[in-house]
């Protein structure tokens, strides 16, 4: 058994950049990451490798080159979690304790929850930039699309992270078959669980004149069952707007699916004491403590926060966690003026060469950090999503200095 005096489970983007902060806040506490994976990716960027205008090579880097200088890196995944008894239990049968506890392992990809996708993946017109060994796949895919043929695109009815990217790489294909003199000659839908384009009216209105720019289709209350990669064909439950029971099924044959799939948080999280009933760790929204056990934090996708699971989100909660749980540790007691108010963006590529930049918080509510209106599609966001973020991420969030 070993201990230490912070404990971070994850080092993805949320784990890593409060380390950096801890760090430079003070360099004499301990702090140990628990991460099994030794290479680390810039996930954002997947939809432009999907599209063939980003280099899929660098979106990965070596986690060793971003564990900051005088944090223990534990190489292993963890089993389980008890905040009773602070204490982590790994698969390798080690246990490490803890006096605080920050939970930052991301969200849980559950390709098995649609039938017979994780064995039609990467073949046959099945898609998906969730993964960086298959969005080269989605390029070749869309590059191939042809006269007669039907693309469709994906949302699952689980939380996702980057709730916009299933519609993001459906505008790129819409404007990559626009600009070669396929629009309206392939039949371009996105299939939806959901009600409307987007929950903030703003953005949402914007959106709904980028598709009548491209003709697409958009199929609400309709959700992903099942692919049958030998025969081409799609299942989607159909769903009762008023009371979400399934009232039947569509079979659709596609050319191109690019699937978003279903998600939720990691099963070490679900079966332990720090989670909620839905399965995600119960924190209090605005300073992201454990409403039970306040030596406990979380934040990022596996937070139980109502905001979107972005990395805008987890560069604004970060601070906030780390002010507060210094707090704690200091005075027992959470700072006052310290608050996350669910504030999150999501860079919207509504074609090649522009992007709208949606920003919003718990109450989605517009809520710009430019000076600039980012409710249309402009050019300058486009240079922003492909040129400068990648570089904040890597130079500046996981450094702990953005």
């Amino acid at each position: 058994m070993t201990h230490h005096q912070v404990l971070i489970v994850g080092g993805g983007t949320a784990g890593i950049t409060v380390a950096a902060q801890l760090r430079r806040k003070n360099r004499k506490l301990d702090v140990a990451i628990i991460e099994p994976s030794e290479v680390h990716y810039y996930q954002p960027a997947w939809t432009l490798v999907g599209a063939g205008t980003f280099d899929q090579q660098a979106t990965k880097k070596r986690t060793a080159d971003y564990i900051p200088s005088g944090v223990a890196w534990i190489k292993d995944r963890v089993a389980t979690i008890s905040g009773a008894d602070a204490k982590i239990t790994l698969e390798s049968g080690g246990e490490v304790t803890y006096d605080y506890l920050i939970v930052a392992p991301g969200i849980q990809i559950d390709w098995h929850k649609v039938k017979g996708l994780p064995e039609a993946l990467g073949k046959g017109g099945v898609c998906s930039n969730y993964l960086y060994d298959q969005a080269p796949y989605t390029w070749e895919v869309l590059k191939s699309l042809k006269e007669g043929d039907k693309a469709f695109f994906t949302q699952p009815n689980t939380p996702i992270k980057c709730g916009g990217a299933p519609q993001k790489i459906m505008w790129l294909t819409a404007d990559y078959l626009r600009r070669h003199g396929l629009q309206g000659k392939v039949d371009v839908e996105m299939m939806s669980p959901g009600t409307m384009l987007f929950g903030v009216e703003v953005f949402r209105n914007a959106l709904h004149k980028v598709q009548e720019r491209y003709g697409s289709k958009w199929s609400h209350y309709t959700n992903l069952v099942e692919i049958r990669g030998e025969k081409n064909e799609a299942i989607f439950d159909l769903i009762d707007k008023e009371t979400g029971e399934v009232t039947g099924q569509r079979v659709e044959t596609y050319n191109m699916i690019h699937v978003v799939p279903p998600q939720s948080a990691p099963d070490f999280i679900k079966e332990s004491d720090v989670s909620n009933a839905d399965g995600w760790v119960e924190v209090d929204h605005n300073t992201l403590q454990h409403t039970r056990f306040p030596n406990v934090f979380a934040l990022g996708d596996v937070a139980g926060t109502p905001n979107a699971k972005t990395g805008a989100a987890v560069r604004k909660q970060a601070p906030v966690m780390v002010a507060n749980m210094l707090r704690v540790m200091k005075e027992n007691e959470v700072t006052a003026d310290k608050r996350y108010y669910g504030y999150t963006s999501c860079p919207l590529t509504t074609g090649y060469g522009e992007m709208l930049l949606a920003e919003f918080n718990y109450q989605n509510e517009p809520d710009p950090s430019l000076p600039i209106d980012t409710t249309k599609p402009r050019r300058s966001m486009w240079i922003l999503k492909k040129y400068v973020l990648p570089h904040l991420y890597w130079k500046g969030m996981l450094r702990g200095r953005a």
